[in-house]
């Protein structure tokens, strides 16, 4: 490869670092200052996609939210009457590249809520009932959407209109959720299901009755096991 080949393209990364560096949603920015709340230390990572309702979002402290990704309250940009709080993202979350996030009513997601990538959250959807008016032009009910602290919803899941996510709840990637799931629960499939479910004492059980049993580990554990101190876990 020429020199002048290898000065451009490091020239051309290093303009697409800057950008991306200079782009980002950070507090003191002028687009940071449109929300209703973007706590310390929160970073939006550029490019954005659709982003409006500005003032009903409220993102706290610690949170990443990562490139391509929609966060939106009301049905276009320029709705005034507009939910105070549509949509609440909590401390120390991670929402992965190209999430949606849509709120017309509520969603509200705990602390360290972590995401995968392209994971889709509304609170309302579509009616069909009415057969000579397009889908489209049809709109459903409004269910608030909760996601409860510490859980971690896979790649591609999707969260229908009145979900309600326990805590420390582990979402399967590409897993469909509606209706009430409860804390630690392990849930996969569409629609998701519990497959498993915290034993206190026992264990995380699988609930297909084959009697599958697995331990308990605490953090301290699982680093002790990764830097070799102690035999496998598993």
């Amino acid at each position: 490869m020429s020199w002048s080949r290898r000065l451009r393209n490091r020239a051309v990364h290093a303009a697409r670092r800057w950008v991306l560096e200079a782009g980002a949603i950070v507090p003191g920015t002028a687009e940071a200052d449109k929300f209703g709340t973007f706590g310390a230390r929160s970073y939006f990572s550029y490019p954005p996609a659709a982003v409006y309702g500005h003032r009903a979002i409220h993102i706290g402290e610690d949170t990443l939210i990562g490139a391509g990704s929609n966060l939106i309250v009301g049905y276009s940009p320029d709705e005034v009457d507009l939910p105070a709080r549509g949509l609440v993202i909590g401390d120390r979350c991670v929402i992965g590249a190209m999430a949606t996030l849509t709120a017309h009513e509520s969603i509200t997601i705990g602390d360290d809520v972590w995401f995968g990538r392209n994971v889709f959250v509304s609170d309302a959807s579509h009616g069909y009932q009415d057969p000579s008016t397009p889908i489209g032009q049809q709109l459903g009910p409004k269910q608030p959407v909760s996601i409860g602290s510490g859980s971690w919803l896979g790649h591609g899941a999707i969260v229908l209109p009145g979900a309600q996510i326990g805590r420390n709840v582990v979402v399967g990637a590409g897993s469909v959720v509606r209706g009430e799931i409860p804390d630690h629960a392990v849930i996969a499939g569409v629609p998701a299901k519990v497959v498993r479910v915290l034993e206190p004492g026992v264990g995380w059980l699988a609930t297909s009755g084959s009697g599958d049993l697995r331990p308990t580990w605490t953090t301290e554990e699982v680093e002790a096991m990764l830097a070799g101190e102690i035999p496998p876990l598993f």
